[in-house]
C-alpha cells in the first residue's frame, strides 16, 4: 500500500507541477494531494504545522491567481471597469475556451472594460489589457514556482 501511495503521490507532484503551468489542471491543489499522500504512506511525516501552511499558501495562491491580472491592469494605468473586465474575462475565460480563454480572458476582458468606460481611448485600453495579461503570465510564475517547492520537499521527505 505504501508504494501505492508513494507511486500515486509522485504523480499528484508530476502533474501539479505541469497544471501551474496549464490553466487546464488545477495544480496547486494536485501537488498538495501529492503531498498528503506522502505523508500518510510510511516514505513521509511532515508536521501537522507544515501541512496546515501549505494547504493556506494554496487557498491563497489560488485566490491570487484571480486577482492578479485585475492587479495588472491596474498597475498599467486601468480604470475601475477594465479592472473588473480583466477579472470577469479571467472567470469566462475557464469556460469559454480552455485552455487558451484563460490567457486570452483577462486581456480581452480588461480591453472591452477600458473601451466601455472610453471607447475613444483604444491604447488605453490595449496597456490595461498587456497589464492584465503580464498579471497573469507573474500568476503563473508564482504557480509553478510554488509547485516545485513542493516538489522539493517532496523529493527531500522521500529522501530521507
Amino acid at each position: 500500500m505504501d508504494i501505492f501511495l508513494l507511486i500515486a503521490g509522485l504523480l499528484c507532484m508530476l502533474i501539479g507541477v505541469i497544471g501551474s503551468l496549464l490553466p487546464v489542471l488545477p495544480g496547486l491543489p494536485i501537488s498538495y494531494a501529492g503531498l498528503v499522500l506522502l505523508h500518510v504512506s510510511s516514505y513521509g511525516d511532515f508536521t501537522r504545522n507544515f501541512l496546515i501552511v501549505w494547504a493556506a499558501l494554496v487557498v491563497v495562491m489560488m485566490i491570487i491567481e484571480y486577482l492578479i491580472p485585475k492587479w495588472g491592469a491596474q498597475k498599467y494605468g486601468g480604470t475601475k471597469t477594465g479592472q473588473r473586465g480583466a477579472l470577469l474575462g479571467t472567470i469566462a475565460g475557464i469556460f469559454v475556451f480552455p485552455p487558451l480563454g484563460l490567457i486570452i480572458g483577462p486581456f480581452v476582458g480588461a480591453f472591452i472594460g477600458e473601451l466601455i468606460d472610453d471607447s475613444h481611448n483604444r491604447n488605453k485600453a490595449f496597456r490595461s489589457a498587456w497589464g492584465s495579461l503580464m498579471g497573469f503570465l507573474a500568476g503563473s510564475f508564482l504557480k509553478v514556482a510554488v509547485a516545485l517547492v513542493m516538489l522539493f520537499y517532496f523529493i527531500r521527505e522521500w529522501a530521507v
